[in-house]
């Protein structure tokens, strides 16, 4: 059975007082996220959810969410891995720099990001390539707008993976005749699957619920660049509450689920192991 730093020997009279202080500070948040689901289900009801399935915005909306998602999580992958390598294993000049922008997307409110991005692609650069494809108020600015994002927090993930990976295994592969990229490819980057899958996972779930720079730099036109965080803003705008609450169950489900599989599957392949029992 894999160990864990999870300790269930049988508490004294005095840590029982130190856990329970600790359960219930933490618990005051945990009761308050789940009355918000209870208050959400309670408020809706199914013929509410089976509606909205129904309503072609609705459908239109949830599949370019998915697709949206899955294309930005593949997208932050492709670049947390290799930056957060980098930054973990290497002292180069301008670190710390590239350290802190990698941080402004998330510390930035999310307006104003989708507002830089709307000015970035004013500039000459930006229109010229605005006139090789359309980006500004079209499906490819969703996912920028997204990637924006779900990518900073990708990144820190995958640093703090390799930060806590023993970099001996990789030393022992460069003695044995390895070059550097064979040692990350055969040593480093196998071992860092679960750290992968927590990054995809933070992503993706960063990206559902992503708004402020989609509604700026994309807007909210049905068919077209709505998403399911826009249509929850456009059911609120016209009044349409229980609409705006059955797309807001719907985002949570489809979040969970997704949670759930990738945590299942983080714990059957990570590392190579099965999963225990």
């Amino acid at each position: 059975m894999r160990r864990t730093g999870a300790d269930s020997a049988p508490l004294s009279g005095g840590d029982r007082g130190f856990y329970a202080a600790l359960g219930l500070l933490g618990g005051v948040y945990v009761f308050l996220v789940a009355a918000m689901l209870v208050a959400d289900m309670a408020y809706t009801t199914p013929g509410h959810l089976l509606a909205s399935l129904k309503s072609p915005e609705i459908r239109y909306a949830m599949r370019l969410s998915l697709l949206s998602c899955t294309l930005t999580t593949l997208l932050s992958l492709w670049v947390a891995v290799p930056l957060g390598y980098l930054l973990a294993r290497r002292n180069f000049p301008g670190k710390q720099l590239v350290d802190l922008m990698v941080d402004i997307p998330i510390v930035l409110p999310p307006l104003v990001v989708g507002l830089s991005l709307l000015i970035l692609f004013q500039t000459a650069p930006g229109r010229a390539l605005g006139e090789l494809f359309p980006v500004t108020y079209a499906i490819p600015s969703v996912i920028l707008a997204q990637f924006m994002v779900a990518c900073a927090f990708a990144v820190r993930t995958m640093r703090t993976t390799f930060d806590q990976m023993n970099p001996r295994a990789e030393q022992v592969a460069l003695t044995l005749g390895c070059d550097r990229a064979q040692a990350f490819w055969r040593v480093a980057f196998p071992a860092a699957r679960r750290g992968m899958l927590a990054a995809a996972t933070l992503a993706w779930a960063r990206s559902l619920g992503e708004f402020g720079p989609i509604l700026i730099f994309s807007g909210a036109t049905r068919f077209k660049t709505e998403v399911l965080s826009t249509t929850v803003f456009l059911e609120l705008s016209v009044g349409n509450l229980e609409a705006a609450v059955a797309v807001s169950l719907l985002m949570v489900i489809t979040a969970v689920v997704a949670l759930v599989v990738l945590r299942r599957w983080a714990h059957e392949t990570a590392l190579g192991h099965p999963r225990s029992t």
